[in-house]
């Protein structure tokens, strides 16, 4: 009789067991299930989401399977999917150009900088200094370098230091070498030795200075 007892208990304890089992194997199946179906959903918004980091580059461009270009900067930031894709350069951008020949036509330093890809358009902002080939400096707080149309522009104050003489001026307009340009609004020449006039809204009679 005691064997008997014994026996019949221990197939009870079995059984129960197994349901367990089972119970905790289909709930884990359940909880699984729902798992793989779940949907995050992520906020996305091309216009201030960049698609490409890069940080302290010195990097070649070619221009028609041509090196035109070497771009040295901190941060590079790219904005592949705005409706304008462009890149951004917070902590400032140095440009050279170079010619068929693999030499500097001009140099272009910035603070900040933005580069529209479809327009292939230059913005540079703020101590934005360039060097031609021929030794002379441009300062100014603004800049844009219409790279499709080969020219470079500015409705702001502009200052050119020569050799011999300093040029003064509201706006100006080039080509992309900074070869040939046209000073708007000058506002004066005056020799190195003397110190040219601090950055001024006002502006001189609609006069034009041409260099080319």
């Amino acid at each position: 009789m005691t064997n008997k007892r014994f026996h019949c208990k221990t197939t009870y304890t079995n059984i129960t067991t197994t349901i367990a089992v089972v119970v905790m194997l289909l709930l884990l199946s359940t909880s699984c299930g729902k798992d793989k179906t779940e949907v995050v959903e992520v906020v996305f918004d091309p216009e201030n989401t960049f698609t490409v980091k890069t940080t302290d580059v010195a990097s070649l461009i070619s221009d028609s399977g041509v090196t035109r270009y070497r771009l040295v900067t901190k941060e590079w930031f790219i904005y592949g999917k705005a409706e304008e894709p462009y890149w951004y350069f917070p902590e400032g951008v140095y440009v050279e150009k170079f010619d068929t020949l693999f030499q500097t036509e001009a140099s272009i330093k910035a603070d900040t900088a933005y580069y529209f890809e479809k327009k292939k358009l230059w913005k540079a902002i703020n101590n934005v200094e360039i060097e031609n080939l021929n030794g002379e400096f441009f300062e100014t707080s603004l800049l844009y370098w219409d790279q499709e149309n080969e020219k470079i522009y500015s409705d702001q104050y502009i200052k050119i230091t020569q050799e011999d003489k300093i040029i003064t001026g509201i706006g100006f307009e080039s080509n992309q070498n900074m070869s040939q340009y046209r000073i708007f609004n000058s506002q004066g020449v005056f020799p190195v030795k003397d110190s040219a006039p601090a950055d001024s809204t006002q502006t001189a009679n609609n006069t034009e200075q041409d260099n080319l």
